[in-house]
């Protein structure tokens, strides 16, 4: 529908306002996009961007989107490391509490795993403390190896439930 002039020299190619065509996508969403070319000066791909938001710069949008995948990376480690399963409230609020706690809970963990100079990985030792969590025992002796030997019960003290 419109295009707008852009520097390129920065890497934008163009800077336009378009309008979906079709029935479903003109039904669905009437409203104006804009679409925004942009070559990577680094990797020499050119991406397209759609996006409704019409008052930012364009090279703003194209560093937003460029910064989305660090975004992605950061919510993959939470998921991998800080073991949410779901949130306990809703409220913004309630959402940083419980990531910063289980954040504080890693940082935590991490630290006694160097203090205590541990092989075992940070997954090991997460599941270690949350056996013995009601447990009241050092954190030295609760990472240690069990050394104790289980000796095999004297047969003749062993009693035979069937007689085959």
């Amino acid at each position: 529908m419109y295009s707008n002039t852009v520097d390129r020299s920065t890497g934008l190619i163009c800077d336009q306002l378009v309008m979906l065509t079709g029935y479903y996508p003109v039904r669905n969403y009437p409203e104006h996009l804009r679409r925004i070319r942009f070559k990577d000066p680094e990797s020499g791909k050119t991406l397209v961007f759609l996006t409704n938001n019409t008052a930012l710069p364009a090279l703003t949008i194209c560093a937003l989107y460029k910064s989305r995948w660090q975004v992605e990376l950061f919510f993959k480690w939470i998921k991998q490391h800080l073991r949410i399963k779901h949130f306990l409230g809703n409220s913004e609020n309630a959402v940083k509490t419980q990531v910063w706690c289980a954040v504080a809970t890693y940082v935590l963990i991490a630290i006694v795993r160097k203090e205590l100079q541990l092989e075992a990985s940070m997954y090991t030792c997460l599941q270690i403390l949350s056996v013995s969590v009601f447990e009241k025992t050092q954190l030295s002796c609760a990472f240690q190896a069990d050394e104790s030997t289980t000796e095999s019960p004297d047969d003749a003290k062993q009693l035979i439930l069937f007689n085959f």
